[in-house]
């Protein structure tokens, strides 16, 4: 019986772990995803206060005495 048990779960797990890669609809989700995380991360990094800041360690950086 117990027997009988294992073999049944080895064969789902082999199901399982045989689906592999993604569908086209969750690449579709993904690319929309990592678009939306581009914009939102070039409306912060372009927003006035993280360039003043930017520039403001550029300037040091450059200024820095050695």
């Amino acid at each position: 019986m117990m027997r009988k048990v294992m073999d049944r779960v080895r064969s789902l797990v082999s199901r399982t772990r045989a689906d592999r890669g993604m569908t086209t609809s969750e690449y579709a989700v993904g690319t929309i995803a990592a678009c939306a995380f581009a914009a939102v991360l070039y409306k912060v990094v372009t927003s006035a206060p993280v360039m003043a800041q930017l520039q403001s360690l550029l300037k040091g950086a450059l200024d820095a005495k050695f």
